[in-house]
């Protein structure tokens, strides 16, 4: 394939992967994960104020990346925030991890990233999470990253990927808990990949000894880099400390999962074949040619295909161990499966001798592609607060919106406008998003009892779960009108709208 074949070709995947990855941002509603983020970024960018949370957080590395962009769309408060602005963090990740496959393209050749890219660019899953402000997707780019610049120091031990490697290791800590089975995966794909080179001819091998000096600067600029993000750019010391004694909470926390315990194979089931209310979801594709990939890895004595093999299959198994389990945390070594496939995808090609039957599977890749396209259409517009939908989890429901359009709508007929007293009395799970989608009012407050809140009459508004509503609403029946609102699947909120209020409305 000549270069500006492959140039060509590349580009139109990635503008393929920025439309799916940037159109209609702020459709889907805000998920509970993306408003409690968007929150706390809002304290770092009205006051410049962060300090890392180990209790329920993950790393900083989030909230720093989205300065620059809120500052770069002239947004300066949490209240002139908006969906776009936080959901474009990640989906520039997620464009981004396409640019990072060529720092493979010299060990697998040409045609394999771009089935990679192409891939990349039309999963549900990536696609799905590159529109969503939680972490993953930048924790994703950064193992690609890492696992990137390792590769190409172990192929140029030099300073400069020394120093690459190590930036990147400490974002992938300043990001999330979940780094180090990233870590003890890449570890043991490295001395397996060595072990097997020592007993056979590799492709590509890894080229040691490696300098000492090199290996010490990686580790002192990835320490480096976790530090600064930790300790607030060395305004909060003592959240480097606390981003170690996290595993503790976190290792009680995936141990202990509660309602997101789901058996081993969950991950696989995901993207292998998902059905639910006659819709049907498989990125089946994806998965068979990265077996394929893995198989190349050892019929072609290619040690970077290797490498990535183990470290895949690694990963896999240590995340499907935890019983703690996310949709979302499939991402990690779904990256690498993706890689893989493009080796697998190439792998079939190379290996077709007639011309009518590369075209074949030219044809089948090009309609598996297209298949998963549509269901990245699916997944991220028509289904994407849709229960049905496999990478939907405790997503905010449409229905929502409505409780929100009709605060909105009682503060225009108020008085006090956007300082109507308004009064959330809900327990932390029923209350988000509230807090983002109220970000506007000034006068809001969040308790999880009556009593915390020192009574509700009075109040313009109450926002009330049900178990709290029963124990006050009666007594607001002749004062207030109530509405049902639902705010996730089997959790429905109460609306109290004080009767002066309700009258001005219904005129």
């Amino acid at each position: 394939m000549s270069k500006t074949a492959f140039r060509g070709l590349f580009l139109l995947i990635v503008i393929g992967a920025i439309l799916f990855r940037v159109a209609g941002l702020d459709r889907r509603p805000m998920h509970n994960d993306e408003a409690n983020q968007a929150v706390k970024f809002g304290r770092l960018l009205e006051k410049g104020e962060y300090a890392y949370d180990k209790n329920d957080h993950h790393g900083p590395s989030l909230y720093y990346l989205t300065l620059p962009l809120a500052k770069a769309r002239g947004q300066t408060t949490l209240a002139a925030l908006d969906e776009i602005t936080l959901r474009l963090v990640p989906a520039i990740f997620g464009v981004g991890m396409v640019f990072l496959f060529l720092l493979f393209f010299r060990d697998v050749g040409r045609a394999a990233i771009l089935f990679a890219g192409a891939l990349a660019a039309v999963s549900p899953a990536l696609v799905y999470y590159s529109r969503f402000y939680i972490q993953e997707m930048i924790f994703v780019f950064f193992v690609i990253a890492w696992l990137g610049s390792l590769w190409r120091y172990s192929q140029n031990p030099s300073a400069g990927w020394a120093a690459a490697w190590g930036f990147f290791a400490g974002m992938l800590f300043a990001t999330k808990e979940t780094s180090v089975i990233i870590f003890v995966a890449t570890a043991a794909a490295l001395v397996l990949t060595r072990y097997v080179q020592r007993r056979s001819n590799l492709e590509n091998a890894p080229r040691p000894p490696f300098s000492p000096v090199n290996i010490a600067l990686g580790i002192l600029v990835a320490a480096a880099t976790a530090a600064l993000f930790f300790s607030s750019f060395f305004t909060h010391p003592k959240g480097v400390l606390d981003s170690i004694l996290a595993f503790q909470d976190y290792f009680a926390k995936g141990s202990q999962p509660g309602v997101h315990a789901h058996p081993a194979w969950y991950y696989f089931g995901l993207l292998s074949y998902f059905k639910s209310g006659g819709l049907v979801w498989s990125e089946a594709l994806v998965l068979a040619l990265a077996c394929l990939g893995v198989l190349a890895a050892f019929l072609r004595r290619n040690a970077f295909a290797l490498f990535f093999s183990i470290f895949t299959l690694i990963t896999a198994v240590l995340f499907s161990l935890v019983p703690y389990k996310t949709p979302w945390n499939v991402l990690p070594f779904y990256a690498g499966a993706i890689v893989l496939a493009g080796v697998g995808a190439d792998s079939a090609l190379r290996s077709a001798r007639k011309t009518w039957f590369k075209a074949l599977i030219l044809a089948l890749l090009g309609a598996g592609a297209i298949h998963l396209a549509w269901q990245s259409w699916q997944a991220s517009f028509r289904y994407s607060a849709d229960p049905r939908n496999p990478y939907v989890y405790a997503q905010t429901s449409p229905d929502f919106l409505r409780l929100v359009r009709r605060v909105q709508a009682i503060a225009e007929v108020s008085p006090e406008r956007e300082r109507t007293l308004i009064k959330v009395v809900a327990g932390p799970y029923e209350t988000w998003p509230l807090p983002w989608y109220l970000r506007r009012f000034e006068r809001v407050g969040y308790w999880t009892d009556e009593r915390a809140a020192g009574g509700i009459e009075g109040a313009g508004l109450v926002i009330a779960s049900l178990d709290q509503a029963e124990r006050f609403g009666p007594r607001l029946e002749s004062a207030y009108q109530s509405e049902f609102y639902g705010l996730r699947p089997d959790v429905v909120l109460k609306l109290y709208i004080r009767r002066d209020l309700w009258d001005k409305l219904m005129k």
